[in-house]
């Protein structure tokens, strides 16, 4: 059957599947919260290499690196489709994996760190949502990915 001899009623038999909106749903509540660790993470790294830079320099670029990370996966949650989706799987797999290098790294030598960055103490001073909120990602990503 071609487009000419269709009801106008009938879509095209080669239409075009719509793609899944990564930052619908519960994808909103992580662009959200993503949202807010970027500006959070960036705001307190920027401040803190420009007035202290010296005092704990690895604590602050790590957080300028956080900042970047959580920037990247925001965006890719906006930008939606299946290369931003495999991207910012990645991200949130490259996230958890330095919340727990780092939680670790602050637990066994807190020497190493004189001033805390968001992934201190698997992110206590941010309620734990720095490790919680790449694992909820990966969730959301996987399920993505099905839909």
């Amino acid at each position: 059957m071609s487009d000419t001899d269709r009801r106008p009623d009938q879509p095209p038999a080669t239409a075009p599947k719509p793609s899944f909106e990564l930052g619908t749903g519960p994808g909103r509540v992580l662009v959200w919260f993503y949202g807010v660790f970027t500006v959070a993470a960036a705001s307190r790294s920027i401040v803190q290499m420009i007035v202290d830079f010296d005092r704990a320099p690895l604590a602050y670029v790590l957080s300028a690196f956080a900042a970047v990370v959580y920037g990247f996966i925001t965006y890719s949650l906006v930008r939606g489709g299946e290369k931003a989706r495999r991207a910012a799987l990645v991200c949130c797999a490259a996230e958890l994996l330095g919340v727990l290098v780092v939680g670790a790294w602050t637990l066994a030598e807190p020497s190493a760190f004189p001033d805390a960055t968001v992934w201190s103490d698997f992110g206590m001073g941010y309620l734990f949502i720095p490790v919680i909120l790449p694992v909820t990602g990966m969730i959301w990503l996987r399920r993505a990915r099905t839909a």
